[in-house]
């Protein structure tokens, strides 16, 4: 019975074509993965979250718009630069970032317009001018400063 299993192994090996010189690129994106891009960003920016706390949430129908607009600029940039000779990740990382660089002047702009918070603002309490200061700082604010000298003392 062994012989038997090897047997058809070996068959069933010696008739598959062997692949040589497989390519593999990521750059473009298939349209399949461009739409994901889109419908994370609406996710983004119609929902709660770290950016929506401090500029505000977009409607659905608007982020539609918007994350359709952002995903599309950043495609047109990028691929404009793209070289064939890339397998793509270095072109990919700077997609990436192009979007997430679009998505927030496009939220600081919206938020800007009004002087006020956008379309739908949480009802989270707003941020102290001191914790606003340096929002993407890792030191401690002014308060927690104050009472670590203190207790130094």
């Amino acid at each position: 019975m062994a012989e038997a299993e090897n047997q058809s192994d070996t068959t069933s090996t010696a008739s598959t074509p062997k692949l040589t010189n497989v390519s593999f690129s990521i750059w473009p994106p298939t349209e399949r993965t461009r739409d994901a891009v889109r419908n994370r960003l609406v996710e983004t920016l119609s929902s709660t979250s770290i950016l929506s706390k401090r500029y505000g949430t977009l409607s659905r129908e608007e982020a539609v718009d918007v994350a359709k607009r952002i995903e599309e600029e950043a495609f047109e940039s990028v691929g404009a630069t793209a070289s064939t000779d890339d397998d793509g990740i270095e072109i990919l990382q700077v997609y990436s970032k192009e979007i997430s660089k679009r998505m927030l002047e496009t939220v600081k702009a919206r938020s800007g317009e009004s002087g006020a918070p956008a379309a739908q603002p949480t009802s989270e309490p707003t941020p102290k001018a001191d914790e606003e200061e340096d929002a993407g700082s890792t030191a401690p604010p002014q308060s927690e400063k104050t009472e670590s000298v203190a207790d130094d003392e």
